[in-house]
């Protein structure tokens, strides 16, 4: 399932990444790898805060979509 499904507060683990070459390669450079664990913090406005590798990230719900857990 997308990230943008997660409850907030449980931890999960990547599954993939979708999207073209320049946006995985975008969010593996944020952290967000295949195996990573990632929390999401809040959501809010359209944004999600997320916990990956001891550092919290705030990225789109589109970008969020792409993101699977």
């Amino acid at each position: 399932m997308p990230l943008t499904l997660a409850v907030p507060g449980e931890e999960y683990i990547i599954k993939r990444i979708g999207g073209n070459a320049e946006v995985r390669a975008h969010l593996q450079n944020l952290g967000f790898v295949s195996g990573a664990v990632v929390t999401v913090v809040s959501s809010m406005g359209g944004n999600l805060i997320i916990n990956v590798k001891n550092a919290r990230i705030a990225i789109s719900r589109e970008m969020a979509q792409k993101i699977y857990i």
